[in-house]
């Protein structure tokens, strides 16, 4: 008897949906103005957001009360990541006019700025550490050049690349600092990037590659990239402007990045985020809603129809949270 593959793929399409409804959404908080595409959950309980109008918020109870604040002397500043490490410490990163890091070491009372950069082309995107101690930022090409600089003291100080280490950008090509998970280091000096816009990269050290995902327009490309280990690696976008687009959105390598294939079943519109969770299990997020994968991102589902700017899994435990516009903050809940 011959095999219907359309049967098969519809059956499994169907089973994966079954499975999607074990996991559901929690709002936390809502009813603002402010954009936040900033997340960091240190822990199950300590997650630190940021955002528009130099907003920074913080939670030590799993996101039931947060203490909001609006940094003194920064309240223009767009903050799009934050690196936390405990109740008290926490990295923030603004993107630009001009760029700036601010470090607090008292749990957002006073923040130090330990960076800055007046360049007017300047612009930060994302920002990542492997441990307390060493962190990369990128920023949008200079004169050609991807802007990196990194800190090997928790953040207190940054060195920018020469322009000889830093990688050759195409014409038309960026970063999108839409989630601040464009950029994962895995070591030291172990990192990859991914670009986007005319044209869409993965950055790796000593390696520049050509991407599959949708790519030509200012808003397409890679939005973020997740790792399991150095071999699995998920890499999302699509176009910002057409937030229900599917295509050439999503692209699975299990290779180390050497080659790139499409999932069977994808995430169901443009994603600003994809986060690593455990197992083969994979999480991701975008305007238009959240997409759970039990199987290496090989298929996805549709679980939840709430906009999200990133998500990330506790980094001390299991919980995952999510953040995006007019404040709103999530938490996955396993039915």
């Amino acid at each position: 008897m011959p095999i219907n593959t359309s049967y098969l793929l519809l059956l499994l399409s169907c089973l994966l949906s079954l499975s999607a409804h074990c996991q559901s959404i929690q709002i936390l908080s809502a009813g603002t103005k402010t954009s936040l595409r900033g997340l960091s959950a240190v822990d199950d309980q300590t997650i630190w957001v940021s955002g528009s109008s130099g907003t920074v918020g913080k939670s030590t109870d799993g996101g039931q009360n947060w203490q909001w604040m609006n940094v003194k002397g920064f309240e223009k500043t767009d903050f799009r990541d934050i690196e936390a490490f405990d109740a008290q410490t926490a990295i923030v990163m603004g993107v630009a006019s001009p760029a700036y890091i601010l470090k607090t070491t008292d749990g957002g009372q006073t923040w130090e700025k330990v960076y800055e950069n007046r360049d007017t082309s300047m612009f930060m995107d994302a920002m990542d550490f492997v441990d307390a101690q060493n962190g990369m930022v990128i920023g949008d090409p200079l004169q050609g050049k991807v802007f990196i600089a990194k800190t090997q003291d928790a953040g207190n100080s940054w060195q920018t690349l020469s322009s000889k280490e830093q990688p050759t950008a195409a014409a038309g090509e960026a970063f999108f600092a839409s989630s601040g998970t464009n950029i994962r280091m895995y070591s030291k000096n172990g990192f990859v990037f991914a670009s986007g816009g005319k044209k869409s990269s993965l950055f790796m050290p000593g390696l520049k590659k050509d991407l599959p995902l949708i790519q030509g327009k200012e808003t397409t490309g890679a939005n973020s990239i997740a790792l399991k280990g150095k071999k699995i690696m998920i890499v999302m976008g699509g176009d910002f402007m057409t937030k229900d687009a599917t295509t050439d959105n999503c692209f699975v390598s299990i290779d180390g990045g050497k080659t790139f294939a499409a999932p069977l079943v994808g995430p169901h519109g443009y994603r600003s985020c994809v986060e690593y969770l455990k197992g083969k299990n994979w999480i991701a997020c975008g305007l238009n809603g959240v997409d759970y994968s039990t199987d290496e991102g090989k298929n996805w589902s549709w679980i939840s129809k709430e906009s999200f700017h990133v998500c990330r899994k506790a980094k001390q435990g299991n919980t995952v949270y999510f953040a995006g516009g007019g404040g709103r903050i999530g938490k996955l809940i396993l039915n």
